[in-house]
């Protein structure tokens, strides 16, 4: 009796057909449902998202996982896309977590090396718990995993506080402890990526975020030195919120939207995407 894959199943078969596997940040269920249509395999709710378009709220680990939950489920719920989701550094309770968002349609963590009152990782004033205790978040962690292709991805922010080689020491001690795959945060050359893959047996991710640390390389730069996916976080609701403020400004000022209509998407395109046919 055959049966359907695994969410977590689905993810490392998306990486093993795509290299580096593009991974579409979406900060909801209709964002999910564009990144598909534009044909990613892969997709992410990045817990600045949740954060600033959820709660209206900076990223410094003010959000709860109950937060975390509802923008994971609608997504799952609207998209088979694989889903991975940034849960931080765990809320205290990495398994309990593991197994809210497994429970909840995704097929990936990834939680980080901060201590838990976190910002940005590409911002200055980071700071790191030792080695020894994120060890114990990956372990709790991967307790939480429902089934062996669900992955956990250790996240280190290691390199812009103790230097490169401290921060390949702390992914090879997270893969020992469980890990399935590296998050190498705000890493700024490629040079600094060969090292990393080359020191580190397992798939690493690098983030792609505008405005930070990491120059936004082409998947040719990654691929060649050795990057497994590429994650772009915020860039469609970066697009989304500027162009949003700009119609907002318009209708105020001129009291009619007629200026910027053409810059929105059209009712037919609203329900093409949404696989919806109106009545006629």
């Amino acid at each position: 009796m055959s049966t359907s894959p695994t969410p977590g199943a689905r993810f490392r078969a998306a990486l093993a057909a795509e290299r580096p596997l593009q991974i579409a940040g979406t900060i909801n269920a209709y964002a999910a449902l564009l990144a598909q249509r534009a044909g990613f395999r892969a997709l992410y709710l990045s817990g600045a998202g949740v954060a600033n378009h959820s709660c209206g709220l900076p990223d410094t680990g003010l959000t709860e996982l109950a937060d975390v939950l509802l923008d994971v489920r609608r997504i799952a719920r609207r998209v088979d896309l694989p889903l991975l989701v940034d849960i931080d550094t765990g809320w205290d309770d990495p398994a309990t977590t593991v197994r809210e968002i497994a429970r909840a349609g995704a097929a990936a963590v990834h939680l980080e090396d901060q201590v838990s009152a976190k910002i940005c990782g590409h911002l200055p004033g980071k700071h790191l718990v030792a080695a020894a205790a994120m060890i114990d978040r990956v372990r709790a962690a991967v307790s939480g995993k429902p089934d062996r292709d669900f992955v956990v991805m250790a996240r280190t922010d290691a390199a812009a506080v103790e230097g490169l080689p401290a921060a390949i020491a702390r992914a090879q001690a997270y893969l020992a402890a469980g890990a399935d795959m590296i998050f190498a945060e705000a890493l700024r050359t490629l040079d600094d990526y060969r090292a990393f893959t080359a020191a580190v047996n397992a798939p690493v991710l690098a983030n792609l975020t505008e405005f930070g640390q990491t120059p936004l390389f082409t998947l040719d730069e990654l691929r060649a030195a050795g990057i497994a996916l590429a994650l772009y976080p915020l860039s469609a609701s970066r697009a989304a919120a500027a162009a949003s403020l700009e119609v907002y400004a318009a209708i105020r000022r001129d009291g009619t939207q007629q200026s910027v209509v053409a810059k929105m998407q059209t009712r037919a395109d609203l329900y093409a995407t949404l696989g919806y046919d109106p009545p006629k």
